[in-house]
């Protein structure tokens, strides 16, 4: 696993991306996963997207 740094608040949201065979994958600790990726850049781009959704919602 590839933990992401947050921005905003760590304690609502923590995202990490895990690979499974040649695909990569984001998930975070409110239950929101990402879609399969081929590219890891992409996976971690997922995953600071869901964070920034989130700090731009509140």
């Amino acid at each position: 696993m590839h933990p992401q740094a947050p921005a905003g608040d760590a304690s609502a949201h923590h995202t990490t991306t895990t690979e499974r065979g040649s695909f990569a994958m984001a998930r975070c600790t409110c239950g929101w996963l990402g879609p399969a990726r081929r590219s890891r850049e992409r996976a971690r781009t997922d995953a600071a997207l869901h964070i920034s959704a989130f700090d731009s919602a509140h």
